[in-house]
């Protein structure tokens, strides 16, 4: 029995086999593809976000279909709008309950810079309270988007970037995603 090559399995990105393969690069492949985020939507950029998880944009297929209630079992936080200062030592006690290594998206221009709400209610930048890894940009930003922030998310944990970063720095990732427009308008048919 000849050892079998694990990129004959479809598991892109491990260069070696299962047997030579390094148990960092299989820890960090497992984190990048079994990831659940946890609920965490303040305004419209939510709705976008629950776009994103149904069945149009199929948010399992990247291994996060269960968003959790619960921070205890969340390793992603994804800050999807504005955050007002009543709301952020909420923000920032969920983010403390949250298993280690835990990553956060900031989704829309208000979450990452308070946006068109320039006054004293309203954090201007979720980065003063928790550290973000990456930034989605939009308002509201298209499902397309934050599954785009996702996938370079899911890149840069599988690589191990953002763990040396924080590490060096105590502060996220800081990566911009571009926003991409929505291709075409999502219209619901009823069979008959």
């Amino acid at each position: 029995m000849g050892v079998r090559d694990v990129r004959d399995e479809g598991l892109a990105g491990l260069d070696h086999n299962i047997i030579t393969g390094r148990l960092e690069d299989l820890v960090q492949w497992a984190r990048a593809r079994s990831s659940w985020p946890v609920t965490f939507g303040l305004a419209c950029c939510a709705i976008e976000m629950m776009g994103a998880g149904g069945a149009h944009y199929d948010l399992a297929r990247f291994g996060m279909e269960v968003f959790r209630a619960s921070p205890r079992q969340a390793d992603i936080m994804i800050v999807a709008g504005r955050v007002s200062q009543k709301m952020a030592p909420v923000l920032r006690q969920i983010y403390d309950q949250m298993a280690e290594p835990k990553w956060v998206i900031s989704m829309g221009v208000c979450a990452s810079t308070g946006g068109m709400f320039n006054n004293y209610a309203i954090v201007q930048g979720v980065d003063q309270i928790v550290p973000v890894d990456v930034y989605a940009p939009g308002c509201p930003p298209t499902p397309e988007t934050l599954i785009h922030a996702i996938t370079t998310l899911r890149k840069n944990i599988e690589t191990g970037d953002i763990l040396r970063r924080r590490g060096q720095t105590g502060a996220g990732a800081d990566l911009h995603v571009e926003a991409i427009p929505q291709t075409q308008p999502v219209t619901l048919s009823v069979a008959r």
